[in-house]
């Protein structure tokens, strides 16, 4: 039921599922596994234990699970897992995991990966994000659910952005981004919220109104961020707010992007 073009090359050892098609001049490693009905366009590489979701959509020239770009890895043992219906386009790069990072590079389903776009290794990718032309996520990077990332954009080793928040394009990201939260600008500043993708998923207006006053009180509340978040987080019903809240107080090994900072 597969439909194998002759010049592609696939190695003793990788699983292939029903209804794939793999275009000329593939190469497929011996510890890679392909969901069902996976397409590779033409000249895809994927190596390294490598597992690609079923449905998932691979343009020319990209190159999946191959080795990190870090001096610190020795070889070891990693993965690379790619979910279900993801649509990667051309000269993509994933890197797998390393040791130090938990030795798996993760992405979740429905997502698009637009051309020359590079994801690093140990790096967290969740369901339905967008990472647009040439932009850049760095190694142990977490993206929520739903997050955009502007094409260009740099984001910095570490970083973790939450659920909805959309990054501008040609936009440096150092600190980490707060669910629902709109940063742009060279270096990054948190401008406000993603109002846009919110109305988009239906989120109701007096939730968006919630999130509004909570990110004015961020901005402007007495006290550190850290201490405004925990007051949010005594006073807010919404369960935006609170999601903020989590995300703020939650364990990270950055400082935050601040709203007018």
């Amino acid at each position: 039921m597969n439909q194998i073009h002759p010049s592609a090359v696939i190695e003793e050892g990788a699983r292939i599922g029903e209804g794939c098609q793999i275009g000329p001049f593939c190469h497929i490693g011996p510890e890679v596994v392909l969901g069902a009905r996976v397409t590779l366009k033409s000249h895809v590489v994927i190596t390294g234990d490598c597992e690609i979701g079923d449905d998932t959509e691979v343009f020319s020239f990209a190159v999946l699970g191959e080795i990190p770009q870090d001096l610190k890895f020795q070889g070891e043992k990693s993965r690379t897992v790619i979910g279900k219906r993801n649509r990667i386009r051309e000269h993509v790069t994933v890197n797998a995991g390393t040791e130090g990072g938990g030795g798996v590079t993760r992405i979740g389903d429905d997502g698009l990966f637009m051309a020359g776009c590079h994801i690093a290794h140990d790096a967290i990718v969740g369901d339905r994000v967008i990472v647009v032309n040439s932009a850049a996520v760095a190694g142990h990077c977490v993206l929520e659910d739903d997050v955009i990332i502007g094409g260009l954009s740099g984001i910095h080793q570490w970083v973790r952005i939450g659920r909805g928040a959309i990054i501008g394009a040609v936009t440096m990201v150092t600190n980490d981004v707060i669910p629902y939260g709109l940063v742009q600008a060279p270096r990054g500043g948190l401008d406000g919220l993603n109002l846009v993708g919110l109305k988009r998923r239906g989120v109701t207006r007096s939730d968006i109104t919630a999130l509004r006053a909570a990110f004015q009180m961020l901005a402007q509340g007495e006290g550190t961020f850290q201490e405004r978040a925990r007051r949010l987080g005594d006073e807010t019903e919404s369960a935006y707010v609170e999601e903020i809240v989590a995300f703020i107080t939650g364990q990270t090994d950055r400082s935050f992007l601040t709203p007018g900072g």
